[in-house]
């Protein structure tokens, strides 16, 4: 029982370590966060596909992913394409003064379109195999057959936390998007954000 909660503290501290820098994942879900829309579906969205990457990590995919370097190459590069897609998208409405106000029905997004960001952000983000699959696949087999499932738990736990604070807690700085030029700069350091995160995938 000890070694299991170890392992779980210990699953839980590096699940959040791995997935609490800001990168495209993130700052997509503080976006809707901040709209206030589709936020439900998406957060479930990422704390799913956390759990799904976690689990074949613990359970060795891991290592066929390193026995397969291309794999992680395709990616890579498929990766870059769509985060510098999104990067031109987010330019776009930190340009156009009328695309900022998150409460005009013509600029919502469709729930499709959301979850469909959400899907393409995570699973064609090679970082999220590293971190998700490689990494705490790693890690967990360190805690030996007894200890890696709980240490599977714990960084799910961590994953579900911090996205739902993420998506959820993003409401609060509300008053501060009110205005048209805080969303300017939000999506102009998206766009910013995704270009160079692009570059460093492709980029040894």
């Amino acid at each position: 029982m000890t070694n299991s909660l170890a392992a779980l503290a210990t699953g839980f501290g590096a699940g959040l370590s791995l997935i609490v820098a800001i990168g495209a994942q993130n700052a997509f879900v503080i976006r809707q966060g901040l709209r206030r829309e589709h936020l439900v579906p998406i957060v479930v969205v990422c704390i799913a596909s956390d759990a799904v990457l976690i689990a074949a990590g613990v359970a060795g995919v891991g290592l066929l992913i390193q026995a397969a370097p291309l794999t992680l190459v395709i990616v890579r590069w498929a990766g870059a394409g769509f985060l510098l897609a999104y990067a031109l998208f987010a330019a776009r409405r930190a340009l156009k003064p009328g695309a900022l106000n998150s409460a005009a029905p013509s600029e919502r997004t469709t729930l499709a379109a959301a979850v469909s960001a959400a899907v393409a952000l995570t699973w064609l983000n090679p970082h999220v195999y590293l971190d998700t699959v490689v990494l705490l696949g790693s890690l967990a087999s360190d805690h030996g057959p007894e200890g890696r499932w709980p240490f599977a738990w714990g960084a799910i736990v961590g994953s579900t936390l911090w996205f739902s604070l993420l998506g959820f807690g993003a409401k609060f700085l509300a008053p501060v998007f009110a205005r048209p030029g805080a969303w300017r700069i939000l999506d102009g350091a998206i766009a910013v954000l995704m270009v160079v995160l692009a570059v460093l995938l492709v980029v040894p």
